[in-house]
């Protein structure tokens, strides 16, 4: 029988390495198998992990023993594109011969880069995997859980597209059955077939899946462990946890502060474990200071967290380096609006909070601090409620946060189109009503598809609501990939738009054409909106946030990149939780992961000579509260 097997969690948990020690371990074990790994994060890191080259194709992997085992990372757009290019023909035919928009109309829409492909294309490719039957165990490495959830989703938003479709190709037998006579349906063929594939996705997820949840010590990663949990068991069907991997726990008697620390939060968090998920097996995976780098030292965690061995890498730790750094100050929001991006679980929330606290300190302006991460933590660190209302935090009545839920947005946005457009075709005349009550039915369905992404572009555009002179609104993103789509969005929905606003025109006879349009057209003019100010040195900061380890450190030298290809190149790069020397003292666990840190943080300085580099010390307990933050901005360093 085939194996698959999700590990879900939140960003930052070390869920690839989890997911590729997994997988290495599966294949040495079943050497006669072949075992496929397979990467669903935008923000990929599997060849970092595996330290081999990058590719888009399943590529094999060489391991220290006999076994079969497969990497890929999947090219989202590519994935998409190819579904299209299969199916573009049919569904084409489907919506021309279902309502009043001609091929010419629907064929840019489709050509258009929809928001939300990195989702569909990750479900697309599980689903190649299954039905090829080459691996007989299929390991999937997902983004961050917030991100994960729309992949579960899914099924359900094709089956939402698939029933449109369906209801344009019955648009014949409608006026057939209207006028007493009888039409056949065409497209029943590629209908079925997609229903079929759509029925094996849920399957698959639902029934044959394996899910692991990989959570750290830390209470935001385990209050999401829970969320994770919930949620999941809310799906139809639901989809239960198979068990816990709780990662990068530090245990033992030892004489370092900051070793202890970490030694009492494992073992409430294992006490939290045992009480929330008392049915599952729980793994654990502890932190020896070194990164899991290759095949070699992937075999020996693996061991170590589902065989319960100890532990004992191969790896080597850089030469000893010691950074150069000056004090320096916690800088202030000056734009209007800053957007803070990292990889999961690198302290977004934690900087993000600092910058506003900062400015508030320094009796600046009203701050408005928004989360549109789908796995918010702003609750956490001002412990406080915080919802998609704003509210004053600390106890200061110009400092607010919220924690937006996008997908209300979107579904508000919806239902005010819907009722303009039920308006607006109640009163036709008669002797078309049968067309224009069709037509109302088709785009009702069609609103109903949501597609990922679209939601948080809304919620950003209910953010500039926020903008005035004296406020500075502060963004705190989704993890890397996501939130580089986030704003990569506003350009592709402004392309989405224009065909459509197009297509409308054309049938501006129609009231419920003009609606639309008219809804569309509001959309369209707050995208541009927020490109101008996107694009406005004056107007928006961006303020980048990563650790200094190899991992986060490989995929914010990409994130860089892509930065500056948008043209919006940071204001500064914020290095959280670093070692001093001070607080190693003579622990061999802090030494070697301050070893590696100072090296990453040598080569930062050489890659990003033109850039503010700032570095955080790392504190022995979470940054939660007034008195948290007030310590955490009364220091700072500068990469000299």
């Amino acid at each position: 029988m085939q194996e698959l097997a999700f590990f879900v969690g939140k960003g930052g948990v070390g869920k690839t390495t989890v997911s590729t020690a997994y997988a290495v371990h599966s294949a040495l074990q079943n050497p006669r198998e072949r075992v496929l790994l397979l990467s669903t994060d935008p923000a990929h890191s599997l060849a970092d992990v595996l330290q081999v080259p990058s590719s888009s194709k399943p590529r094999k992997i060489l391991l220290p023993g006999k076994g079969s085992l497969h990497a890929w990372q999947i090219d989202a757009e590519q994935r998409f594109r190819s579904f299209l290019v299969q199916y573009k023909k049919q569904i084409l035919q489907v919506v021309e011969m279902g309502s009043i928009f001609t091929r010419e109309d629907i064929e840019p829409l489709i050509d258009s880069t929809l928001p939300g492909i990195a989702e569909v294309a990750a479900l697309l490719a599980i689903h190649d995997a299954v039905q090829s039957g080459r691996y007989s165990r299929i390991i999937i490495d997902t983004a961050p859980f917030g991100h994960t959830l729309r992949l579960f989703g899914l099924p359900e938003q094709f089956l939402r597209f698939l029933e449109f479709l369906e209801l344009s190709a019955s648009r014949d037998q409608v006026l057939a059955a209207h006028f007493g006579g009888h039409a056949e349906n065409r497209s029943s063929g590629f209908l079925r077939d997609w229903r079929s594939m759509i029925e094996s996705i849920e399957k698959s997820l639902a029934r044959d899946a394996s899910i692991f949840l990989v959570t750290t010590a830390e209470k935001f990663s385990l209050h999401e462990a829970v969320r994770c949990r919930d949620i999941l068991a809310t799906y139809t069907p639901p989809i239960a946890l198979s068990a816990v991997v709780l990662n990068r726990v530090v245990r033992g008697p030892s004489e370092c502060r900051l070793c202890r620390q970490q030694v009492t939060a494992a073992k409430q968090a294992e006490t939290f474990i045992e009480e929330n998920f008392e049915d599952l097996p729980t793994y654990i995976g502890e932190d020896t200071g070194s990164p899991v780098l290759g095949a070699a030292d992937l075999a020996l965690f693996a061991e170590h967290v589902f065989l319960r061995r100890a532990l004992h890498l191969k790896t080597r730790p850089p030469r000893r380096q010691k950074p150069r750094l000056r004090p320096a100050k916690w800088p202030i929001l000056e734009a209007p609006l800053s957007f803070v991006l990292g990889k999961g679980g690198v302290g977004k929330t934690t900087i993000s909070a600092a910058l506003g606290f900062t400015t508030r300190k320094k009796r600046g302006p009203v701050v408005e601090i928004c989360s549109v991460d789908p796995a918010p933590s702003l609750d956490d660190i001002f412990q406080s409620d915080i919802t998609d209302r704003a509210k004053p935090v600390l106890g200061d009545p110009r400092f607010h946060a919220s924690e937006l839920d996008s997908a209300a947005l979107f579904h508000q946005w919806v239902a005010e189109l819907k009722s303009s457009v039920d308006d607006s075709t109640t009163t036709e005349v008669s002797g078309i009503h049968v067309d224009l009550s069709f037509e109302r039915r088709l785009l009702e369905q069609l609103l109903d598809i949501v597609p990922p992404g679209v939601d948080e572009v809304l919620a950003i555009f209910r953010i500039l609501d926020l903008l005035h002179h004296d406020a500075r609104v502060l963004i705190d993103m989704a993890p890397t990939g996501h939130g580089l789509e986030l704003l990569r969005m506003p350009d592709r929905i402004l392309g989405w738009t224009r065909p459509l606003l197009k297509t409308l025109a054309l049938h501006r006879t129609l009231a419920m054409a003009r609606e639309a349009g008219v809804k569309v057209a509001e959309l369209a003019h707050r995208v541009r909106e927020l490109i101008a100010i996107l694009q406005d040195a004056e107007q928006t900061q961006i303020w980048a946030v990563m650790l200094a380890e190899q991992l986060p450190d490989r995929e914010t030298e990409r994130m860089m990149g892509d930065l500056q290809t948008l043209r919006l190149p940071p204001k500064a790069l914020f290095v959280n939780r670093i070692l001093f020397e001070e607080d190693v003292g003579d622990c061999r666990r802090c030494s070697i992961a301050s070893r590696w840190q100072h090296a990453t943080l040598a080569l930062l300085r050489k890659r990003y000579t033109e850039t503010e580099i700032y570095v955080v010390r790392n504190f022995a307990t979470e940054i939660a509260g007034k008195a948290a933050l007030n310590r955490l901005t009364d220091e700072l360093w500068q990469l000299a």
